[in-house]
């Protein structure tokens, strides 16, 4: 039987993510895995912040500032989410990543030795993933790592 120290689930908000939450558990309760990382990633979006010189109120000046949209209804999600598996004795950490989400999953679980991704192999993006790309192909092509990807119920794909 596989042994995972470390497992990363990164999660975007949507019921199909969420369908590997079962799977987590029951890694947890077999002894298969011992620590949880929940992730989600919010796409980086530049902004602008006014820098005021209180010497000279007439003079303000806009200041480019990066930040990540909705991350903090991200980590609010992600603490929900984290408190429910806690609830049932899983050890899990939760972290927002600001970025493209394929590249800042592979970036984080290398930086921080994962040994598994767990993901569901559909997201918010569902069927349109044919024309954009699927976060799940791209984090396989790009990472050396064990990855479990789980079907969410009632995704059946037809020709």
């Amino acid at each position: 039987m596989f042994k995972f120290k470390r497992v990363l689930v990164p999660l975007d908000g949507s019921k199909m993510a969420e369908c590997v939450l079962s799977c987590v558990e029951e890694l947890a309760t077999r002894g298969v895995a011992k620590e949880f990382i929940l992730v989600s990633v919010t796409e980086r979006v530049k902004g602008y912040r006014v820098i005021s010189d209180y010497s000279k109120p007439s003079e303000e000046r806009l200041a480019p500032e990066a930040a990540g949209k909705k991350g903090v209804q991200a980590q609010k999600y992600l603490n929900r989410i984290a408190k429910g598996l806690t609830d049932k004795g899983v050890n899990v950490q939760t972290l927002v990543l600001i970025g493209n989400p394929a590249e800042e999953i592979v970036l984080y679980a290398d930086a921080m030795h994962c040994d598994l991704i767990v993901m569901a192999s559909h997201g918010k993006s569902g069927p349109s993933r044919w024309t954009h790309g699927s976060v799940v192909d791209k984090v396989f092509r790009a990472t050396r790592l064990t990855i479990m990807v789980v079907r969410p119920p009632g995704c059946i794909i037809s020709d």
